[in-house]
């Protein structure tokens, strides 16, 4: 069975705004020219009414995804610093809503949990530490010099 699909032109649409016909609601009678078309006011309620609120943000900006996938195209090597205070490094493989999986070189890949990790950043960012050695050669340059009493 072939069916025509019937549609409106905006012609067929102008035509209908232009002249409509009007029917008296109580009686179903057409209309007549001679009178005025008797409108009823418009009557406002409070249900009809609708405010427009404004729409909260939304809850997922897709920072975290943007983040993630820039990462991993990169190989970027990364450092993982866990909520105890331990620093995982290596290079982010793939990620979903609750986990990230570290590749790293001399070390097995690991599956972290994210509600573990306290914070990330690039390895390159990483301050180098100073051993305590080199902390103490530091203070003993910091401190000032005895000076000899002026004679």
């Amino acid at each position: 069975m072939n069916r025509k699909l019937i549609r409106t032109t905006l012609a067929d649409v102008k035509a209908r705004r232009e002249a409509p016909p009007q029917r008296d609601r109580l009686n179903g009678n057409m209309q007549r020219g001679g009178g005025m078309p008797q409108q009823r006011p418009p009557q406002q309620s409070s249900s009809s009414i609708q405010v427009r609120k404004r729409q909260p943000p939304p809850t997922e900006t897709h920072a975290e995804i943007y983040y993630y996938k820039k990462q991993i195209d990169a190989h970027t090597p990364m450092v993982l610093v866990l909520q105890d205070g331990e620093e995982i490094e290596g290079t982010i493989e793939w990620y979903d809503r609750g986990a990230l999986k570290i590749n790293r070189r001399s070390a097995p890949n690991l599956l972290v949990l994210k509600r573990n990790i306290k914070y990330i950043y690039k390895a390159e960012d990483r301050v180098p530490q100073l051993s305590r050695v080199e902390e103490r050669v530091e203070e003993r340059e910091e401190e000032p010099l005895p000076q000899s009493p002026e004679s």
